[in-house]
C-alpha cells in the first residue's frame, strides 16, 4: 500500500466516524423518543421523498465540526430528484435540539439557497424545528431574515418552493410555509403559528390550545395557509412529490453532448495519487485520466505557462474547460494563459472546472520587476468576471492568492469541494511562523533590545501548531468554506451530479464587460 493510500485511509475513516455522528442525529434517546410518536427520522423523510435508487448529494455535512454546536447544525441539505425534477432539500432535524437553528444552521441553509437560486433548482423544505436556539439568539434574530428573504426572491424569480410541514413550525419559522409557494401540513402534527398558547396568553389574556391557534386543520380549512392537508407524514410526502409532479419544470441549460464513457483508468488510482505531504508533486493530467470522459483530455497551450495546465474534457457527457495547478507555483505566464482559457471558454458557453493545488502566486524581485502582480491581477480579473459555472475542487494546496485566482469560495463557484488531503490558509505554517519570527527579530533589533529566542521557539511552535490545524480540510468543511470533502474515489460521480445540476440554468459566458486587463 502506497504512503499517500495509506494515510487517505485513515482520514477517510475519521470523516465516516464524524459522518455518522452527524447522521445519527440527536441523542439515542431523542431518536427513540421521536420515533415513540410515530414520526419519521429527518433522513427517512428525504429517502422517501427523492426517486427510488436515487442519487443524494448532500451538501455541508460537517457544518459546525470544531464549535459547540451540533455536527450537520441540525439540518440536512443537499441536492436530490423529486419526480424526475432536481431539487434542492432543506430539512430540519428534530431529534437534534427540537431542530433549532444556531448560528451554523443559518450559514448552511443561506448556502443551500444560494445554490437553488444561482442553478435555478426547485426547494423543497421539510419542516420541523423549535424555531431559534435562544442561547444564541444574538447571533440568529437579526442575520435569520435572509432565509425568509431568499424564499421570497427564489419564487419572484420563478424557482418554486414547496414546504412539507411535519411538526412545529413557529414564530419566525412559521413564515417558512408563509412564504413557500406550495405547503403541506400533517393533521394532528403541523403546528403553525406566529405565537403559542403561552405567548398568546401572556400578551393578550387569551386562551387558546395549538389546534386552534395554528394546527394544520384550522390552515386547512380557515386560514388557508395550508395547500394541502395530509393524514400522515408519509402521506405528506406523496402530496409533496405531487406538487413537484405537476411543476412542468424544464432544464433551461443544454444536455449531455459527448459520449459518457467511463475514463481508462480507475478511480482507485486516486488514493495513491492524493498527496499525504503537500510538497509531493501531483500531475493533474493523471487525476484528470481517471475523470472525465474516455480520459479524454485536449490540452490547450501546453508548452506555455507549464505551472498551470488547461485544456478541454468532459464530465458524465457534460463539457468542461479545466484548468489545473501542476506545479504549485503560478508564474506570470500561467496566470496570462489562465486569463485567456477563461475567456475562451466564455466565448463558446463551456462550465470551468478548478483544480487547486497551489502555493500562490511568485514571489521575488525578479518576478515582481516581471509584472507578476499584473499577470496574477488579469487572472482574478477573468475569474470574478467570467460568467459561466464555476466548479472548484481542493486536491491538496490553496494557499495565498492562489486561491483567489483558482476560484476559491470568496469568488462564488456553483459548487466547491475538498478532497481529505486538502489544506488551506494564507500561507503554509512553516512559512507563516517564520515570516511573525523575522518581524519579531526586527522588531527587537530596532528596539534595541536582545531577542528571546527561547520564546520565540515556542511562540513558533504555537504559531505552527494553529495554522495547521485551522488550515486542514475538516475545519474549514466545519465553516462551510466548501460545499463538503469527497472520497476522491467518487470525484467523477460528485462532479456529474454538479454538472447536471448547473445546467438546470441558463449556460452562458460572458460577451461584454470585462474588467481593464492591465497589460
Amino acid at each position: 500500500m502506497s504512503a499517500n493510500r495509506e494515510a487517505l485511509l485513515e482520514r477517510l475513516a475519521e470523516l465516516d466516524e464524524v459522518r455518522a455522528q452527524a447522521n445519527l442525529g440527536g441523542s439515542q434517546r431523542s431518536v427513540n423518543r421521536h420515533r415513540a410518536r410515530g414520526k419519521l427520522t429527518v433522513r427517512e423523510r428525504i429517502e422517501l421523498l427523492l426517486d427510488r435508487d436515487s442519487p443524494f448529494l448532500e451538501l455541508s455535512p460537517y457544518a459546525a465540526w470544531g464549535t459547540d454546536f451540533p455536527v450537520g447544525a441540525s439540518v440536512v441539505t443537499g441536492i436530490g430528484v423529486v419526480e424526475g425534477v432536481e431539487v434542492v432539500v432543506s430539512a430540519n432535524d428534530p431529534t437534534v435540539r427540537g431542530g433549532t437553528s444556531n448560528p451554523y444552521t443559518l450559514r448552511k441553509l443561506g448556502r443551500a439557497n444560494d445554490i437553488a437560486r444561482a442553478n435555478r433548482l426547485p426547494f423543497v423544505s421539510l419542516v420541523e424545528s423549535g424555531g431559534a436556539d435562544l442561547p444564541t439568539q444574538s447571533e440568529i434574530f437579526i442575520p435569520g431574515g435572509r432565509g425568509f428573504r431568499d424564499l421570497t426572491q427564489l419564487s419572484a424569480a420563478g424557482v418554486p418552493t414547496v414546504a412539507l410541514v411535519f411538526g412545529n413550525s413557529t414564530a419566525g419559522g412559521a413564515y417558512v410555509p408563509g412564504m413557500s409557494d406550495h405547503v403541506v401540513m400533517v393533521d394532528g402534527r403541523s403546528k403553525v403559528f406566529l405565537a403559542g398558547p403561552p405567548l398568546v396568553k401572556m400578551a393578550t389574556g387569551e386562551d387558546a390550545d395549538d389546534e386552534s391557534l395554528g394546527g394544520a386543520s384550522m390552515h386547512a380549512t380557515v386560514s388557508g395557509s395550508a395547500d394541502h392537508l395530509a393524514v400522515d407524514e408519509v402521506d405528506a410526502i406523496r402530496l409533496g412529490r405531487q406538487v413537484v409532479r405537476h411543476l412542468n419544470w424544464r432544464k433551461h441549460g443544454p444536455g449531455p453532448t459527448r459520449p459518457a464513457d467511463p475514463p481508462l483508468r480507475d478511480a482507485e488510482e486516486l488514493l495513491d495519487l492524493a498527496p499525504s505531504d503537500l510538497r509531493q508533486p501531483l500531475d493533474p493530467r493523471d487525476v484528470l485520466a481517471c475523470v472525465l470522459d474516455g480520459s479524454r483530455f485536449d490540452e490547450h497551450k501546453p508548452l506555455y505557462g507549464d505551472s498551470l495546465v488547461t485544456g478541454w474534457g468532459s464530465v458524465h457527457g457534460y463539457p468542461v474547460g479545466v484548468l489545473a495547478n501542476s506545479r504549485g507555483v503560478l508564474f506570470r505566464e500561467d496566470a496570462q494563459k489562465a486569463a485567456q482559457f477563461i475567456q475562451l471558454a466564455n466565448q463558446v458557453d463551456v462550465p470551468l472546472l478548478f483544480l487547486q493545488n497551489t502555493t500562490g502566486y511568485m514571489v521575488g524581485v525578479d518576478y515582481e520587476r516581471g509584472g507578476i502582480i499584473k499577470a496574477g491581477a488579469q487572472m482574478i480579473n477573468a475569474v470574478s468576471n467570467s460568467r459561466v459555472p464555476h466548479l472548484t475542487l481542493n486536491i491538496g494546496a490553496s494557499y495565498g492568492a492562489g486561491n483567489y485566482g483558482m476560484c476559491g469560495r470568496a469568488y462564488d463557484p456553483r459548487f466547491l469541494f475538498s478532497w481529505p488531503n486538502a489544506k488551506s490558509a494564507v500561507m503554509g505554517p512553516a512559512q507563516l511562523a517564520g515570516v511573525l519570527d523575522i518581524v519579531g527579530r526586527a522588531s527587537a533589533a530596532a528596539q534595541g533590545r536582545d531577542y528571546d529566542e527561547e520564546s520565540a521557539a515556542l511562540m513558533k511552535a504555537a504559531v505552527e501548531q494553529q495554522i495547521e490545524a485551522e488550515s486542514l480540510a475538516l475545519f474549514l468543511s466545519g465553516r462551510l468554506y466548501d460545499d463538503g470533502i469527497i472520497d476522491p474515489r467518487d470525484t467523477r460521480t460528485v462532479l456529474g451530479l454538479a454538472l447536471s445540476a448547473v445546467h438546470t440554468a441558463p449556460v452562458q459566458g460572458v460577451r461584454d464587460g470585462w474588467g481593464v486587463f492591465r497589460l
